[in-house]
């Protein structure tokens, strides 16, 4: 293998077939960091994790000039044998999981690829509010299309804080929903009709996806709106006596008898998030005690300190120890009164890593004793960001400096912010209706122009 891309397909019995294809897509060979990551760090195995960015620098590395990357390379000769350049087909989450692994993880070799790639794409691709496939190496257009996979690109740009743009695209990509009633897996922008031979809709999620994360950065109806016309296309085109149906035809409603397993990992998953952000929402997403990035097939990823904030001093929930109780060792430190450098996060414009992208968390914890490592006194399941730690219902008031410290770490939770104090530290608790302390919620006015906190 070329600088270490894998094979479209592996057994894992038995290893590569001899018959395997020696091609593989740039999305196939880039978007393994996230799983193997986290694998990584669960199992303390960095091979997993190695491995996989590996991948990623590989096909970096061979990359166009304009900073573009081809649909599909050989993985022994790393030689392009598709050079059609977009965001949509075979290119996809290779973005996509360039940004999510800076944000699950802070490495910022995957926030520099990504910048990088995305001022090439909307310099390149960009023909607003649509994109469109160029030659990787002399930019000339060879494909005026929209393709349903592009239909991610919105909601990537919310994660990146690019909101204007994705909301122009937005607009255009629906319209080919309500024009059809689907989105076809290809619509041609030079006929303005459906790609010959590409007429189906297999109940894809993407559209509906980059929905729910415009309505969570802006609160603008008519994203609900939106929402609700998929919901009514849906439900009266696709339903099936035993599920929902793929449309092979978006032009005339054709029915077949098929449903892939993303609609239900993904399509219903980002509606049921979309409408209950609508009317307050109780969730675990939304309003559980960590961050979650989603996988490229709609599968949650905590941000746990054990996931997030493996080389970092944590400033995060479950990471206030007592110097005596941290397995790996105490490295006491203040924190930086400079917001520019905190926690050792570095901030790129509208960019911040603190082991998640938000700052407004760090300003409200202001602690002078961090200690790196794990608290043993997290369960399993409250490492792993599958629990809640158990409610408190009153906080201690103001201890004075005299008084002698509870022998254990007292835990506070208000709303979202979770904090474990212990002898050297604050008490600290979030405002339940402060947006701006509460990293966990987006303000209702929050102007579209601004990055928005995920």
């Amino acid at each position: 293998m070329y600088a270490g891309i894998p094979f479209g397909s592996v057994n894992l019995l038995h290893g590569v077939d001899e018959h395997e294809s020696k091609i593989t897509s740039t999305a196939g060979g880039g978007t393994l960091t996230l799983e193997f990551g986290v694998l990584s760090r669960l199992t303390n195995d960095p091979i997993f994790e190695q491995v996989t960015k590996k991948a990623v620098l590989g096909i970096w590395a061979r990359r166009s000039k304009l900073n573009l990357v081809g649909a599909h390379i050989n993985v022994f000769t790393g030689e392009w044998t598709q050079k059609d350049a977009g965001i949509g087909t075979s290119i996809d989450s290779f973005y996509e999981y360039l940004l999510k692994a800076y944000l699950l993880f802070g490495d910022e070799e995957y926030l520099y690829i990504f910048q990088e790639s995305y001022q090439a794409a909307m310099h390149y691709l960009f023909n607003d509010p649509w994109y469109v496939e160029v030659n990787m190496d002399s930019a000339a257009i060879v494909w005026p299309l929209f393709n349903s996979l592009q239909a991610f690109w919105p909601g990537l740009q919310v994660l990146a804080g690019d909101i204007d743009p994705a909301v122009r695209t937005h607009a255009a990509f629906f319209s080919v929903w309500k024009r059809y009633g689907f989105t076809p897996e290809g619509f041609n922008l030079a006929t303005l009709t459906i790609q010959q031979g590409q007429k189906s809709y297999p109940l894809r999620p993407e559209l509906i996806e980059s929905t729910y994360l415009l309505y969570k950065a802006t609160r603008d109806p008519r994203y609900l709106d939106a929402g609700r016309d998929m919901v009514a296309s849906l439900q009266y085109g696709t339903r099936c006596p035993c599920g929902y149906c793929h449309i092979s035809d978006v032009e005339f409603h054709k029915k077949e008898d098929h449903m892939e397993s993303f609609f239900l990992a993904e399509t219903v998953k980002y509606l049921w998030l979309l409408f209950d952000l609508a009317v307050g929402p109780d969730n675990l997403v939304e309003n559980g005690p960590y961050k979650y990035i989603f996988s490229t097939e709609g599968h949650l990823l905590p941000a746990t300190p054990q996931i997030s904030l493996k080389r970092e001093h944590c400033s995060y929930f479950g990471a206030y120890c007592k110097d005596s109780d941290s397995k790996q060792g105490s490295e006491t430190s203040g924190v930086s009164a400079d917001p520019q450098e905190t926690n050792g996060s570095k901030f790129y414009g509208s960019w911040v890593h603190t082991g998640f992208p938000s700052d407004s968390f760090l300003e409200s914890t202001s602690v002078p004793g961090l200690i790196k490592g794990l608290c043993p006194g997290l369960t399993h399941g409250q490492k792993y960001g599958i629990t809640y730690l158990p409610l408190v219902d009153t906080a201690p008031e103001d201890v004075s400096p005299t008084q002698k410290e509870p022998s254990q770490p007292t835990v506070v939770q208000s709303h979202s912010v979770v904090v474990v104090s212990d002898q050297g530290a604050h008490l600290i608790q979030s405002k339940p209706n402060s947006d701006h302390k509460n990293a966990q919620e987006v303000s209702p006015g929050r102007p579209e122009s601004d990055p928005p906190k995920i």
